[in-house]
């Protein structure tokens, strides 16, 4: 079983690159998802792409569900043996310590290829001086930085952008060479090169990057929600702003599905951008706000009309 990771902070497009790897290549993968919070949002997405999808959804593959998360492995081996094992860490999961637990139950039948990492071309500068701990780590400790985004982008931009990636590299004292950063959208890309990426294996004796003088080790917080739903289209594109201006506090990601009105919708927010799209009416309702200093009560008030019925008998008691 050959292991890919594909890393990326939150909201980079780690789904969508899977699904376009697996459209290009027309191979069969299992997909092991770890998302932070209590639902899975994306899994849902590539189980309508026919993918057999393996949820871990109890706990960060990055520290407290190390065991779980080898014996998980173990199991998808013994049990799918699929040819190709692909990994979607949660966004704010440390690259360096999902190889680590990989490489320990490593042998003959479980390999590790060289893992990739997305970089969301709108979110460099801020998830850098938010979560370096974490940010710069997923950057050091890859083989391939995948930028994603960058459709809108001028190629100064882009050529900017490049540019503090490798000085963010060369300043931790990482070789250029051992990372390759891939200049142009990859849905450009033929089906050689994706092919080539799960042909490529991580040596045996790679060893990853520790990390110093890091300021912001302390991990995200994260509240997740179901039967979520607010009263139409207006009042949540004006929840979606509040959201991206902090009245609910510094949030770095959101997603899910939510009613509005007699409608259903699919959201996302990254780093204060927002996009909406049609959902199915037989699509759970759940969402999830990630982040810092989160104002829990005043989300359950607005999204979750379950909390806001309790709150209405208390006060009629």
């Amino acid at each position: 079983m050959k292991i890919l990771i594909v890393s990326g902070f939150l909201g980079a497009g780690k789904t969508t690159l899977i699904k376009e790897m697996a459209n290009k290549t027309k191979r069969d993968f299992v997909v092991m998802e770890n998302e932070y919070g209590d639902v899975d949002i994306d899994s849902n997405i590539l189980k309508d792409e026919g993918m057999n999808i393996w949820e871990l959804t109890e706990g960060c593959v990055c520290c407290t569900m190390k065991k779980d998360f080898a014996s998980s492995i173990l199991t998808i081996a013994n049990s799918l043996d699929p040819e190709y094992l692909i990994v979607e860490p949660t966004g704010v999961a440390k690259l360096s310590n999902i190889i680590n637990n990989i490489k320990q139950i490593q042998y003959e039948r479980i390999v590790l290829l060289k893992p990739i990492t997305i970089i969301d071309a709108n979110a460099f500068d801020s998830f850098v001086s938010s979560y370096d701990d974490i940010y710069v780590d997923q950057i050091l400790n890859t083989s391939k930085i995948i930028i994603s985004k960058i459709e809108s982008k001028e190629k100064y931009e882009i050529d900017n952008l490049i540019k503090k990636i490798k000085s963010l590299i060369t300043k931790n004292n990482v070789s250029l060479d051992n990372i390759e950063i891939l200049e142009e959208h990859y849905s450009n890309k033929n089906k050689e090169w994706w092919e080539s990426i799960l042909q490529s294996f991580l040596d045996d004796k790679y060893k990853t990057k520790e990390l110093e003088n890091m300021q912001n080790e302390e991990m995200p917080d994260s509240i997740s929600m179901k039967g979520c739903n607010v009263i139409n289209e207006n009042k949540f594109i004006m929840l979606l702003e509040d959201i991206i201006h902090g009245r609910f506090g510094h949030i770095a990601r959101s997603k899910g599905v939510i009613k509005c009105g007699n409608n259903y919708l699919r959201y996302d927010v990254v780093d204060g951008r927002y996009a909406v799209t049609g959902a199915n009416e037989n699509d759970e309702l759940e969402i999830v706000f990630i982040g810092k200093d989160l104002n829990r009560t005043l989300l359950r008030k607005e999204f979750q009309p379950v909390y806001r019925d309790n709150i209405k008998h208390h006060h009629n008691l």
